[in-house]
C-alpha cells in the first residue's frame, strides 16, 4: 500500500486560527517515522495540471485561483490562501491522479493520499470550509477517462457533508456518492431527500445522523444503505472521503466514532471493492482536526486498508 503526499503541503498555512493547520499533515509524517506500517511505503506527488482541475472546476475560477498563487486572499469566510497555498492545493489533486494511474495500472491495489488542503466542500465555482480544489471529485473524473472504468463509487464519512462532490456529480450516473454525516451541521446540506437530479436521480445518497452517534450507527447506516446501493451499482473503482472528524475526540463534530469504528467501516469499503472492483480504493484526506483522533482513524483504516 502506498501513502500518497508531499512535505511541500505543510506550506500551506491559512493562519493560526484556522483548525486545518500544518500540524494535521505532520503529526502524521512523524508518527510513520516513529512506527512504521509493514508494506506501507510514501510515495510523492506532482502538481496537477490546470486543465485536469478543470475537468470538474469552472474555467473561470480555476484562473481566479491561478491568479491568486503567491498572494494572501480570502476565498470564503473560512477558506484562506497564503503565499504557497496554491501549489499545496494542485499538490493534493496531483495525489489522487497519480495514485489513480498506480491502481489502474495494476501497481498497486490501494493507497492513501495524505493531503492538505481537503477537497470535499470545493464547489464548481468556488472555495469553500478550508477546500480550494474538489481533490476527490478530480480523481473520480481523471479514472473516468481510462477506458476500462465506467463507474465510480465515493464513499464520504467525514463529519460534514460532502457538499461540493454531491454537486459535481448531482446529474451523473458514472458516480455513486454516498455520504454518512452529522446533521444538523455545516454545511447544511445532505438532506435524505437529495438523491440526485435528471440521469443522476438515485446516485446521490445522504444519510444524515444526529449528534452523538458513533460506531454503532455508522456500521449500521453502511450495512442498511451503502452495501445494497454498491452492489446495484458494482463499482469499478472505490475513493473514501475519509475525514475523521466524526472521532470521539474531535473539536468541530459531536459524534463518538472511535478508531476501531473507522476500521469497521473501512473494512466494510473494502469488501464492496474486493467484490466489485478488483479490491481496488483509493483514501483521501478530508478533515479531522484533533491530531492524536485523526492520526488514530487513518491508522486505523490503513491497517485495515493494507491486509486486505
Amino acid at each position: 500500500m502506498r501513502v500518497y503526499t508531499d512535505e511541500r503541503m505543510l506550506l500551506h498555512d491559512a493562519g493560526a486560527a484556522q483548525p486545518e493547520r500544518p500540524a494535521r499533515l505532520k503529526c502524521m509524517l512523524d508518527r510513520l517515522q516513529s512506527e512504521p506500517l509493514p508494506g506501507v511505503q510514501l510515495h510523492g506527488t506532482r502538481l496537477a495540471e490546470w486543465a485536469e482541475i478543470e475537468r470538474v472546476h469552472d474555467a473561470d475560477y480555476v484562473q481566479k485561483i491561478q491568479s491568486l498563487s503567491g498572494q494572501v486572499a480570502s476565498l470564503d469566510w473560512d477558506t484562506n490562501i497564503a503565499e504557497h497555498s496554491v501549489p499545496a492545493a494542485r499538490l493534493a489533486a496531483g495525489a489522487g491522479l497519480e495514485a489513480v494511474d498506480a491502481i489502474l495500472s495494476g501497481e498497486i491495489l490501494r493507497a492513501f493520499a495524505w493531503v492538505r488542503p481537503p477537497g470535499h466542500h470545493a464547489e464548481r465555482d468556488r472555495a469553500m470550509g478550508y477546500c480550494i480544489f474538489n481533490n476527490i471529485a478530480i480523481a473520480a473524473e481523471h479514472a473516468l477517462q481510462h477506458d476500462d472504468i465506467e463507474r465510480v463509487l465515493i464513499v464520504d464519512w467525514d463529519v460534514h457533508h460532502g457538499n461540493g462532490t454531491a454537486h459535481i456529480f448531482d446529474e451523473r450516473a458514472d458516480v455513486l456518492v454516498f455520504n454518512c454525516h452529522q446533521s444538523p451541521l455545516y454545511p447544511g446540506t445532505g438532506r435524505a431527500d437529495e438523491r440526485g437530479s435528471g440521469p443522476g436521480e438515485g446516485f446521490t445518497i445522504n444519510v444524515p445522523l444526529a449528534a452523538g452517534c458513533g460506531d454503532q450507527e455508522y456500521e449500521a447506516a453502511f450495512l442498511e444503505h451503502l452495501l445494497p446501493a454498491a452492489a446495484a451499482f458494482r463499482p469499478q473503482l472505490v475513493l473514501i472521503s475519509a475525514g475523521f472528524d466524526a472521532h470521539e475526540r474531535d473539536p468541530l463534530g459531536s459524534m463518538q466514532v472511535t478508531d476501531a469504528g473507522f476500521a469497521r467501516l473501512a473494512g466494510l469499503v473494502l469488501d464492496i471493492a474486493n467484490q466489485h472492483a478488483q479490491g481496488r480504493v483509493l483514501a483521501m484526506l478530508e478533515g479531522g482536526y484533533d491530531l492524536e483522533g485523526l492520526a488514530g482513524g487513518v491508522w486505523a483504516t490503513m491497517g485495515v486498508l493494507r491486509e486486505g
